[in-house]
């Protein structure tokens, strides 16, 4: 398989491989560093590196886990393509780079299945036009002054020496 180069600044795509191997060696990419073995890069971030049987997504199947799962939009994907993989495989996310370039160069027991985007969500909001999203349109309201304050805190000051007194009284 050719080199695949990583840009620093990708964002929200997902490379599909199917995994060639024996069960034992496709459960062993789990552990940390292993993938990175396999296709290799070193620094890959775990928590961003998915690796299953196909078997174990029953009826949501491939398709269903990258456009449900995943995020990537249906119009990416051909259903017949993916209902034909079988076996094991290994979905790796953008973010498994932590921002930095990278050069794969994958062992030849990983095919490439696919190279997917996710959908990004769009911050983007057009103005509100309404009469309360106006600054200082909320109603003014007025002080009441410092005085409920002050007899709250008197009260207390009033309390506190009579439970004060009251304990001095007990002991003497």
């Amino acid at each position: 398989m050719n080199e695949l180069a990583i840009s620093p600044k990708e964002h929200g795509v997902l490379r599909l491989f199917a995994l060639d191997m024996r069960p034992e060696e496709a459960k062993f990419l789990r552990e940390p560093g292993a993938a990175g073995q396999v296709l290799g890069v070193d620094g890959l971030d775990p928590s961003h590196i998915d690796v299953f049987p196909v078997s174990d997504l029953e009826d949501l199947g491939l398709y269903g886990y990258l456009t449900e799962g995943c995020g990537v939009s249906a119009d990416q994907l051909d259903r017949n393509a993916l209902s034909s993989v079988e076996g094991w495989v290994m979905v790796l996310r953008s973010a498994a780079f932590n921002g930095h370039p990278a050069t794969l160069n994958p062992d030849p027991r990983l095919r490439l299945i696919g190279l997917f985007t996710e959908e990004a969500t769009n911050w983007t909001g057009g103005t509100i036009e309404t009469e309360s999203a106006k600054p200082f349109s909320a109603p003014q309201t007025v002080t009441a002054g410092d005085a409920p304050r002050r007899v709250g805190s008197a009260m207390m000051v009033l309390v506190a020496l009579l439970i004060t007194g009251g304990i001095l009284w007990l002991i003497l």
